[in-house]
């Protein structure tokens, strides 16, 4: 998504002033307003968030909100998408920074799931092929999935929504993040090399065989996030010998090597839940986004939390969320002005709404 520059005066707006302009125009909006912060955003954004959480919960928040008028959304274009697909037609959800995407979600297009999809159809038949989508991924994929009898999954319930599919079917079609689909599945029994097949969508029909997905009873998409790719079992194996006592955890979009070798692995809310409620003085080693495990960190100074990865690199795209873009969208809204409005086409909302209702009845 293209996003213009800022005017120039919010360029060069200090820190302060910025956050004394983002202060008065949430006041003046009041109630109105609801300000949505994913996990991975940087402090200085998240103080202003009304609520904080994964992609998911947010949107599911926001959709609860009866009185508000207008949601910003503090996160990447694929979470403002489900915000507006759940919420009221009445009700606005803007993102301060239209390029503030995910690399994840933008390795898998609708076109090129609708060519791997034709293609499965002619080799094996999709009649009992059923799609799955993470929720890291674009409106159009979650209403393309919805259309074929599938369901979205979130990292917490992705093992239930396999375990409804592959019920329900004889194989699963999962994207776009590869590693959440092989360790959920391994996690359920099933071989990586016997049971699953990787489809890369820049080789001629996958990178694969007929005789090969017919085997198969995960097709998984070959994408990944960046920011869980950094972590490794090197890295998991110098935090053991610097912290004898350590206890590592990771998300599940890090690769199935990297979460064999963890003592723990779960989605953002579960490893936020394990450092909580952890005893004082015990050491965590966390392979996830930096931000969200340096307010770790700081919100329980009575632990040792500290991130695998060594050169801690944030979400690119969601650091694109600098507070002059959110003072600039609140003045805005202030100003009666709605800029960059996350609008989902109303045919897109009706099929992608029913893949994720579909996974809220599974799990």
């Amino acid at each position: 998504m293209f996003q213009p520059p800022l005017p120039p005066h919010y360029m060069r707006m200090g820190s302060d002033e910025t956050a004394e302009r983002i202060a008065r125009a949430r006041s003046a909006l009041g109630d109105r307003l609801v300000i949505l912060g994913h996990h991975y955003q940087r402090d200085e954004i998240i103080r202003w968030a009304d609520y904080r959480g994964d992609s998911l919960k947010l949107s599911q928040l926001a959709a609860a909100e009866t009185r508000a008028e207008l949601f910003v959304f503090c996160g990447v274009h694929f979470m403002a998408e489900s915000a507006d697909i759940l919420t009221r037609d009445d009700q606005v959800v803007v993102l301060p920074n239209m390029s503030a995407g995910c690399s994840l979600a933008d390795m898998a297009k609708l076109s090129d799931v609708q060519t791997a999809w034709d293609a499965i159809g002619s080799a094996v038949g999709t009649a009992r092929t059923v799609p799955i989508t993470y929720v890291n991924s674009a409106a159009n994929l979650k209403a393309f999935v919805g259309k074929h009898g599938g369901a979205c999954c979130t990292s917490t319930n992705a093992r239930k929504v396999l375990d409804w599919a592959l019920a329900a079917g004889d194989k699963a079609f999962f994207f776009p993040d590869q590693h959440l689909g092989r360790n959920t599945a391994v996690a359920m029994g099933l071989d990586p090399d016997d049971d699953m097949v990787l489809w890369d969508p820049a080789l001629p029909m996958g990178g694969t065989t007929p005789e090969v997905l017919r085997k198969a009873r995960i097709i998984l998409w070959k994408g990944h996030c960046s920011v869980h790719q950094r972590f490794t079992v090197d890295q998991i194996a110098r935090a053991r010998a610097e912290h004898p006592n350590v206890r590592v955890i990771v998300h599940p979009e890090c690769a199935l090597e990297v979460v064999m070798a963890a003592d723990l692995y779960g989605s953002t809310e579960y490893i936020i839940t394990q450092v909580r409620n952890a005893e004082p003085g015990s050491v965590w080693a966390v392979g996830t986004e930096v931000n969200l495990v340096n307010r770790l960190q700081t919100e329980m100074p009575d632990r040792t939390v500290f991130c695998l990865d060594p050169i801690v690199c944030p979400c690119s795209t969601m650091y694109r969320i600098h507070p002059r873009y959110l003072a600039w969208a609140l003045e805005s809204l202030v100003e009666g002005r709605i800029v960059n409005r996350v609008r989902v086409p109303d045919d897109v909302k009706a099929d992608a709404r029913i893949s994720l209702n579909r996974m809220l009845e599974i799990t």
